[in-house]
C-alpha cells in the first residue's frame, strides 16, 4: 500500500551557476507574502535528484512541480537548456534515459491509476509515441534499457500475472518469464546479454528470490535464500557492474538481520560479502568506473554516504551534513550528488564538490522545526518516534499521531510539508516507525504478520501513553492520522482504540480489507496473502480481526477520510463500504473524493486536502484549550 509521498529523487558536472527548471511556481495572481508559511511549503517550487544518461552523462532527466504538477523535465547540463517533458492533468513523475541520452522514456496511465504504457519522446523533444507497441496496457513491473537499445519490460495484469518481455532492436517482444506470484525486472548487464529478475515463486512477497537469465530466458544463475529451513531472507538487486563483460551483480541481503549488500559473480556463483561496521540499513551502487561502491546507510531515522574501494577494501566517509539523504549517485569524474534535507530544512541537490546542483525556480519554502527523538518501550520492543512541536510551546498540546505508508517504510528526519503544517497550527506531531517499518532490522519490518494492524497499533498505543505522561500530549485532544497504510491504522485504530483518539483523518485507506483485497491491483495481492498467511477465504477470520470495517460501529471519533476515485492500491469501493456505515449510523463524518489515484501530483489538490484536514481538525480538537467536539 505503499503511500505517495512527495517527491523527492532519481541521478546528475555540476553548472558554474545552480541551473532552474523552467516554469511558474504559483498562479501569476498569487501574493505569495500573503500565504501562510504551510501553504508556502507546498508550493514553493522542488527538483529531485538529476538522473543521467550512462553514455551522456551531460543529459539529465528530473522532476518538478515548478508549474504547479509533478512532471519530467530535461536538461542539457553542457548547454544549460531545459525543458518541459511531460504535461498531463495529474503528473508524471516515473521516467528514465536510454543509455546513449537520446530518449525519454514515461509511464502513462490514467489519472493516476497506474495502468498503462511505457511512451518516449526524443530527448531534445519532439512528439510522444509508444515505446514498446507491441504490449498492451498493464501495471508495471520494472524497465531495463540495454546500450544496444535492447529493452526488457516487466508487466503485471490480473490475467497473467507477471510477465517480463525482451524487445531486440527493430524485433516484436518477446515473453521470457511468467508467474501468478509478483516479481519485477532487476536490471540488465551492462553488455545487455543477462537479465536480473527478482520475484516471489516461493510464495513470500515480501522476501524475493534472483534469477538471471539470457535474453531468451535461458537460466544462468538463481539465488534463493529462502531454501534450506532459512526463512524470511529476501534478497534485492542492486545492479550489474558498469564493465562490458563483467558478471558480478550488487545483491541486498538480510543474513545477518538487516539489509547490507554483497557483489555475486554470477559466471562462477562466487559471492563476496563485504563485511560493512555500519550498524543500520545499507544499500549500495557502483561508481561508474566499477572500482568501487557508493553506500548508502540508513540509522535510527537519519542517513549518510560512503565510498567503499573494491581494491583496498576500505570505506571512506563521503561528506554530508546531519539529516537525510533521499537519494545519490556516482558521477563519471568522481564527484557524489545527493538530494539531502532534515525536518527543518527543506530539500537542497548537493554536491560533494559544494555546490548546489539542481536550483527550483521562484520563492523558497520557509523552514520548519527540528525533530526530536524518542524511544519508547513496547510490547515488541524499543519503539522509535519522531516528536515535532511548535517552538518555545508546552504541553499538553493537541497531538497529531501521524502514521506512515508502506508498511515497509519509516519515517526519517526529512523535510516534509504536511507534519510542518499541524506545527504551524499549534499541534505536536508524533510519527512513529512502528513494527513494521524498514530501518530497525529485519524482524522489526516481519514482526505484523497475521496479526496486521493490530500489532502496529500496539506500538502506537504505547508511544502515546508516553506523549500522555510525558506531558507533551492533551489526551482529550488526539489526533490519529495517515495515509495508505497509514490511513489504514487510522480507521482501525478509531474501531479498537475508540476512546481515545478525538479525531481520524484517513488518507486513501484500506477500510473493508476484504473488499480491497478483491479489487485491488495485481501485484499487492500476493503481499497481502503473505501478511496473512493466506487470502481472504483461506483465513477469513484474520481478515475480519484486521479490517476496519469490522469495528466501524464502535468508532466515536468524528472522521474525515479523503479517496482518489482511480485508485488501485486502495480502491474506492471498500471506502465507500465503510463511509456507508458511518452513515448509516449518522457518526460524524466528511469524505472528500477526487479525480486521482493514490494521492495527487497536483499541487493544488495536495494544498485543498490539507486546508480541508486542518479545518476539520480545528473544528474538533482546537489548537487551544477547550472541550473536544465528538459524536457521543
Amino acid at each position: 500500500m505503499d503511500g505517495m509521498t512527495e517527491p523527492t529523487d532519481v541521478p546528475a558536472t555540476v553548472p558554474t551557476e545552480p541551473a532552474r527548471p523552467t516554469g511558474s511556481p504559483a498562479p501569476a495572481d498569487r501574493d505569495w507574502s500573503a500565504l501562510p508559511d504551510w501553504e508556502k511549503r507546498f508550493r514553493a517550487p522542488r527538483v529531485s535528484l538529476p538522473e543521467w544518461a550512462l553514455d551522456a552523462p551531460a543529459r539529465a532527466l528530473f522532476v518538478s512541480n515548478a508549474t504547479g504538477t509533478y512532471e519530467l523535465y530535461a536538461w542539457d547540463r553542457d548547454t544549460g537548456g531545459q525543458r518541459q517533458a511531460t504535461d498531463r492533468p495529474n503528473g508524471t513523475t516515473d521516467g528514465v534515459l536510454t543509455p546513449d541520452g537520446e530518449w525519454i522514456w514515461w509511464f502513462a496511465d490514467t489519472d493516476g491509476d497506474e495502468f498503462g504504457v511505457w511512451m518516449r519522446q526524443p530527448f531534445a523533444g519532439g512528439a510522444d509515441e509508444p515505446a514498446v507497441p507491441g504490449l498492451a496496457p498493464s501495471y508495471p513491473a520494472g524497465l531495463a534499457l540495454g546500450r544496444d537499445g535492447t529493452v526488457v519490460v516487466g508487466r503485471s495484469t490480473e490475467e497473467e500475472g507477471t510477465t517480463v518481455h525482451v524487445v531486440r532492436p527493430g524485433g516484436e517482444p518477446v515473453e521470457i518469464y511468467r508467474h501468478r506470484e509478483s516479481a519485477g525486472v532487476g536490471d540488465l548487464s551492462h553488455d545487455g546479454t543477462l537479465v536480473a529478475i527478482e520475484h516471489t515463486e516461493h510464495g513470500d512477497a515480501m522476501h524475493a528470490s534472483l534469477r538471471v537469465v539470457r535474453l531468451d530466458g535461458a537460466l544462468v544463475a538463481e539465488l534463493d535464500d529462502t531454501k534450506g529451513g532459512t526463512k524470511d531472507l529476501g534478497l534485492a538487486v542492486m545492479g550489474f557492474a558498469p564493465v562490458d563483460g563483467d558478471r558480478r551483480l550488487l545483491v541486498g541481503h538480510q543474513r545477518r538481520g538487516r539489509w547490507e549488500p554483497m557483489i555475486w559473480d554470477v559466471a562462477s556463483g562466487r559471492e563476496t560479502n563485504l563485511d560493512l561496521d555500519l550498524p543500520g540499513d545499507v544499500s549500495a551502487e557502483w561508481y561508474p568506473d566499477g572500482s568501487g561502491l557508493l553506500i548508502a546507510h540508513g540509522f535510527e531515522a537519519r542517513s549518510e554516504l560512503w565510498r567503499y574501494d573494491l581494491a583496498s577494501r576500505r570505506l571512506s566517509r563521503v561528506d554530508t551534513p546531519a539529516g537525510s539523504v533521499a537519494g545519490a549517485t556516482a558521477r563519471p569524474d568522481g564527484t557524489v550528488e545527493y538530494l539531502w534535507s532534515s525536518a527543518a530544512v527543506p530539500p537542497v541537490v548537493r554536491s560533494t564538490t559544494g555546490a548546489v546542483v539542481l536550483d527550483p525556480p521562484g520563492p523558497q519554502a520557509p523552514p520548519s522545526v527540528p525533530v526530536e527523538d524518542v524511544w519508547v518501550e513496547g510490547p515488541g520492543g524499543r519503539v522509535h518516534a519522531l516528536v515535532q512541536r511548535p517552538a518555545g510551546a508546552t504541553g499538553p498540546l493537541p497531538t497529531v499521531f501521524d502514521l506512515h505508508g508502506g508498511p515497509a517504510w519509516h519515517y526519517s528526519d526529512t523535510f516534509s510539508a504536511a507534519p510542518a503544517a499541524w506545527v504551524d497550527a499549534g499541534y505536536a506531531v508524533v510519527r512513529v516507525n512502528y513494527r513494521g517499518s524498514t530501518g530497525y532490522g529485519r524482524e522489526w519490518t516481519d514482526a505484523l504478520r497475521h496479526r496486521v494492524g493490530l500489532i502496529e497499533l500496539e506500538d502506537v498505543a504505547a508511544v502515546r501513553e508516553w506523549a500522555v505522561s510525558s506531558g507533551l500530549a492533551d489526551p482529550e485532544r488526539l489526533v490519529l492520522t495517515g495515509g495508505s497504510w497509514g490511513g489504514y491504522l487510522t480507521l482501525l485504530g478509531l474501531g479498537t482504540q475508540p476512546d481515545v483518539w478525538a479525531v481520524g483523518i484517513a488518507d486513501v485507506p484500506v477500510a473493508d480489507y476484504v473488499a480491497a483485497y478483491q479489487d485491488q491491483m495485481e501485484a499487492l495481492r500476493p503481499l497481502d496473502r503473505t501478511l496473512f498467511g493466506g487470502s481472504p477465504e483461506e483465513v477469513p477470520e484474520r481478515f475480519r480481526a484486521s479490517s476496519p470495517i469490522t469495528y466501524v460501529d464502535q468508532v466515536r471519533a468524528p472522521v474525515y477520510i479523503a479517496a482518489g476515485v482511480n485508485d488501485p492500491r486502495c480502491p474506492i469501493r471498500q471506502v465507500e463500504y465503510y463511509v456507508e456505515r458511518l452513515a448509516a449510523r449518522g457518526a460524524v463524518h466528511e469524505v472528500y473524493r477526487y479525480d486521482a489515484g493514490h494521492g495527487s501530483l497536483v499541487v493544488e489538490e495536495r494544498v485543498r486536502q490539507l486546508r480541508q484536514e486542518l479545518e476539520f481538525a480545528a473544528r474538533h480538537v482546537p489548537a487551544t484549550s477547550g472541550t473536544r467536539q465528538g459524536n457521543g
